[in-house]
């Protein structure tokens, strides 16, 4: 009879305890970049979703969505209204966690996501043609007072045209004018249709002994030019850059994210990965949530920053 009272509640036991919790991952994931494909992050984030399916044999893919950096965000809301539970990760630039929650979109709203880890920094640049009578900003600054001198940027919602801004009115100058262009490389320069432009330096890399880079805006140098100064060096006021993370919403579970960072980690890592970073300029590393936390805060003071030298 003991055996038997026993018996039961062990299974009575078992059936209040409810199934057992499958392991993550066990379904499909999808990996949110709010860009169209061929980018530094869609190409980087793809090799981390094809490292995340080898490793865990579940498929893993990119989902390219639009929005990029200036809001809507539909990429991020995707993830912000998908369940906590790691199948939806985003690949996001600064704006998302930054601003995302403040400027009037009510699924970002209040701050949804957390830092799995950062991953990329965009190398932008401040640069100019070979024969511009002026080679650093200083120089630029001085030549902008009693000459015009027109900017090119990809439009004044990313970070880096706003550093770009920004630094002209800490250093006491004035674009004549300013423009977004779809494109932004030795053409541009070569045809006058701009003086300086704020760009990447892969796409300059082909005219790069035909010019001149004044800063860059990242905060380390970059490999490919490295005696240019960063944005730090020429104004600490202004230390930020474009970079690229992933984020999960905040209630994702702890082992969750540790699986996915691990992966990441490894992925940045590696030398395919690495070999985007010697062909581009790009920053290719890995820092943690905990750093990545970090970034975005001091990042969330120098937006303020730069937003009132603008105003």
């Amino acid at each position: 009879m003991k055996s038997v009272l026993t018996a039961t509640i062990a299974a009575l036991t078992l059936g209040l305890a409810g199934p057992a919790l499958a392991e993550y991952p066990e379904k499909p994931v999808s990996f949110i970049v709010p860009w169209p494909p061929g980018d530094l992050e869609d190409v980087l984030t793809r090799m981390i979703a094809e490292d995340f399916q080898n490793e865990y044999g579940i498929a893993a893919a990119v989902v390219n969505k639009p929005g990029g950096g200036g809001g809507p965000f539909p990429g991020a809301i995707d993830v912000a209204t998908a369940p906590a539970d790691g199948y939806t990760i985003g690949s996001f630039v600064p704006a998302v966690a930054l601003i995302g929650h403040e400027i009037g979109i009510p699924e970002l709203a209040p701050e949804k996501f957390d830092p799995i880890g950062i991953f990329l920094t965009y190398p932008f640049v401040i640069a100019t043609s070979g024969n511009a009578p002026y080679s650093s900003m200083e120089e630029l600054a001085a030549y902008a007072k009693d000459n015009d001198v027109v900017l090119g940027h990809f439009g004044d919602v990313l970070t880096p045209t706003q550093v770009t801004k920004a630094l002209a009115a800490n250093m006491d100058f004035e674009w004549a004018a300013d423009a977004a262009f779809d494109a932004l490389d030795c053409n541009t320069l070569a045809s006058g249709d701009a003086d300086v432009i704020n760009t990447t330096l892969q796409l300059i890399l082909p005219c790069l002994d035909q010019v001149k880079v004044l800063v860059a805006i990242t905060g380390e140098p970059i490999a490919k030019i490295p005696d240019t100064p960063t944005i730090g060096e020429v104004d600490p006021t202004l230390n930020i850059a474009l970079w690229n993370g992933l984020f999960v919403t905040k209630d994702t579970p702890a082992d969750v994210r540790a699986k996915i960072a691990t992966v990441a980690e490894k992925t940045m890592k590696s030398e395919r990965a690495q070999k985007v970073a010697a062909e581009t300029g790009a920053l290719v590393y890995w820092q943690n949530a905990e750093e990545s936390a970090a970034v975005i805060e001091a990042d969330k003071a120098t937006l303020a920053t730069v937003g009132a030298a603008l105003e």
